[in-house]
């Protein structure tokens, strides 16, 4: 066997993203100087809890941390998939941070992917399981991700910071994805909502769903939004509460927004503003779109996003920076004036 060549990386910046492109593209890499000028030097607690989750979906996955955490050497095995997998995740994160990577996994494993994560549902950090469930998935089913098979289910919440939740992924297997021509945006035909409470009065549920409406019966009238009120063993170990909110628009688009509130944190991306800021996903789903446009073999995808987000800007570049490695030629990354953006493997 020939020697193993390692891209070489720095920095903790799109720790998540290298893994999973690494993974998917099959190169192996090394993680250089990570929080080396932080307080808190290295890999972080959720970091660590999603290398375990990297191996435990692959098989001959290679993973070495140095001593202080500031050194990363990963080799990326064979996509299983598997089922009735579970996974403890870290409390500093929610199961958000996890689930975008595990989607995208699931879907080249060699069998299909059911695993239960346990710990934080909703924190005010990243995308609630609702917003995940009644958003994100939809996202794969315009690239030819069959809905058999594809749900996510929430057994019990679990807020921050200390958890208690539990949901169950499943994903299944694709050969490919099917490139998409994604520009129309359409109007705004529905908003579709999902309030929780745990440990916490159902009053708080009603006051978001008053506010909530408030608001978009003045622009539409088909607006609904459902409760989610959880108690006892399925409420988790901390107090909190929270609403996520989905624009479905005529053209098959779906804009998210969700709120979080625990332990006094609050955190909120506001549904009004994630529309004005048009594209066919919102902000928060940049990333991920870039990633099924880029994973379609031999086919050109041309897509309608809004004002880049950081993270979609950052997305673009770790495609660039792996792709070249992956490809013969060049993936090319086009940016219109009209905000369109054209993948092309030529």
């Amino acid at each position: 066997m020939g020697k193993t060549t390692y891209k070489r990386l720095k920095g903790s910046q799109s720790f998540r993203q290298r893994l999973l492109l690494s993974t998917i593209s099959s190169t192996p890499i090394i993680i250089d100087e990570i929080r080396v000028d932080d307080m808190i030097h290295g890999l972080l607690r959720h970091e660590m809890s999603l290398l375990r989750l990297f191996e435990a979906v692959s098989d001959d996955c290679v993973v070495e941390v140095n001593e202080t955490g500031t050194r990363l050497k990963y080799k990326p095995g064979i996509i299983m998939g598997r089922k009735n997998l579970v996974h403890s995740c870290a409390l500093t994160r929610s199961m958000g941070y996890y689930l975008e990577t595990l989607l995208v996994l699931g879907l080249f494993g060699k069998k299909p992917l059911s695993i239960t994560l346990k710990r934080v549902t909703d924190d005010p950090k990243d995308q609630s399981v609702d917003t995940i469930r009644n958003a994100t998935l939809h996202i794969l089913k315009r690239f030819g991700v069959p809905s058999k098979g594809l749900d996510l289910k929430i057994e019990s919440r679990g807020v921050a910071p200390e958890g208690g939740g539990e949901v169950l992924l499943t994903v299944p297997n694709v050969q490919s994805l099917t490139a998409v021509q994604w520009v129309e945006e359409g109007m705004v035909k529905r908003i579709r909502g999902w309030t929780f409470s745990a440990r916490f009065s159902s009053d708080f549920e009603h006051s978001m769903r008053f506010a909530a409406r408030g608001v978009f019966n003045n622009l539409l009238t088909d607006v609904h939004i459902l409760n989610d009120h959880k108690s006892g063993p399925h409420a988790g170990k901390s107090p909190g509460y929270g609403i996520s909110l989905v624009a479905e628009a005529t053209a098959g688009c779906y804009i998210s927004a969700d709120t979080s509130v625990s332990c006094g944190r609050t955190e909120e991306t506001g549904e009004i503003d994630e529309i004005e800021k048009g594209g066919v996903v919102d902000s928060t789903l940049q990333g991920l779109l870039f990633i099924l446009c880029a994973l379609c073999q031999q086919d050109v995808s041309k897509v309608r996003v809004g004002t880049l987000s950081p993270y979609g800007v950052e997305t673009l570049r770790n495609l660039k920076e792996f792709w070249e490695l992956l490809l013969a030629s060049d993936l090319i990354l086009i940016l219109q004036l009209s905000y369109s953006l054209a993948l092309e493997v030529v």
